[in-house]
């Protein structure tokens, strides 16, 4: 699947879309009810084919003439998100993971809604999109290839429409090229350290942008709950979010981008970014390092370059890559050059983790092909 996002133009009937959205915020938190209450009354979860006919039914009630607002292409999603979230709660229950089950949410933080055969229309060549029978412009930056499956409506905090179109990929299979290969190592000071020295500093956009946020934060603080002013300074927090959030972006792309185009074999490490967000907090949220390897993995797949992946329990900074010994002593973060008691080499921690990963990776990569 491949997707493509394009912005809608600024018109008086995107409120049509707001609207839409607002009533599938309420829809949501009613079947999230009926999943509470029929829990509470059986101990059973709520099918989501039974939690269809019964909205079908809703339909005709004047109270809830809503729902034939949203469409029901629109509500059958809603019903399959919430589905799809209790399936995750299970498994994590199950897996002893702490978790909680889909709860409400707010109006205001309910983002989207998804159509799929139905109730929309695509005219491509004059930038047009038609939902529920209504025109809207957007902005086009691309043509659209491949079968359109489903579309999505998505608002984000400054107000602004998006329409999400996922397709099915129909570019032709790429082989694996040949080339350089290189192994990487995640740090905070420095965001990629390179087995070939090729390093890559760390951005921190937040941090850059930081004083801007904490100001907007401060102006928001002032303003008085329901007023237009705390409307206008919470626009200028988005955006100042939002802000960073693109530079950030830009960097992954832009990055991964590049790597994949010098490098054949690209060799990082399954880090475990939950626990390193525990310890570190803001900084390692700033780095975004599971986006960015999202983001690695789709620019290697369209180009032939292959990004393996090595264990998270493999001590890569231990090791020395010398002789092969390992040295428990180095667990401690703050130590980071080292000399090896068995060969006697000096080592970086990092740039000696970066050279293991790049070995151990290409002997993963070797024993796949073979």
């Amino acid at each position: 699947m491949k997707t493509y996002c394009f912005k809608l133009y600024h018109s008086k009937r995107n409120k049509k879309l707001h609207k839409r959205i607002d009533f599938a915020a309420r829809a949501y938190n009613h079947c999230i009810a009926l999943h509470k209450r029929y829990y509470r009354l059986f101990g059973k979860h709520l099918h989501k084919y039974k939690l269809q006919k019964y909205l079908t039914k809703l339909k005709n009630i004047k109270r809830f003439n809503y729902l034939n607002f949203i469409g029901s292409q629109a509500l059958q999603d809603i019903t399959d998100r919430i589905e799809r979230a209790y399936i995750l709660f299970f498994r994590n229950l199950k897996h002893k993971i702490r978790t909680s089950p889909p709860s409400f949410k707010k109006k205001c933080k309910y983002k989207s809604f998804t159509l799929k055969q139905a109730g929309w229309k695509l005219d491509e060549s004059n930038g047009i999109i038609i939902i529920n029978g209504q025109k809207y412009h957007y902005f086009k930056s691309r043509d659209v290839q491949g079968k359109i499956k489903t579309v999505t409506v998505k608002r984000d905090n400054l107000g602004d429409i998006y329409i999400y179109l996922a397709c099915e990929d129909i570019s032709n299979a790429v082989l694996t090229r040949t080339g350089n290969s290189v192994g990487f190592d995640f740090g905070l000071k420095t965001f990629l350290t390179a087995s070939d020295g090729n390093d890559i500093a760390s951005p921190l956009f937040f941090k850059q942008n930081v004083a801007a946020i904490k100001k907007a934060n401060r102006e928001l603080s002032r303003k008085q709950k329901g007023s237009n002013h705390r409307n206008q300074a919470h626009l200028v927090l988005a955006r100042a979010h939002k802000k960073a959030a693109n530079q950030r972006k830009d960097f992954h792309f832009k990055t991964a981008l590049n790597l994949c185009g010098n490098y054949a074999l690209i060799c990082l490490e399954d880090l475990n970014i939950k626990a390193m967000q525990r310890l570190w907090g803001r900084k390692v949220s700033d780095l975004a390092f599971s986006d960015f390897v999202k983001i690695l993995k789709y620019e290697a797949y369209k180009c032939g370059s292959t990004v393996i992946e090595i264990d998270r329990f493999y001590a890569s900074s231990q090791i020395c890559h010398h002789c092969g010994h390992q040295n428990k002593a180095t667990k401690d973060l703050r130590l980071r050059n080292w000399t090896c008691p068995n060969c006697g080499a000096h080592l970086d921690r990092d740039r000696n983790a970066a050279i293991n990963i790049l070995k151990v990776g290409t002997s993963t990569f070797l024993g796949e092909a073979s």
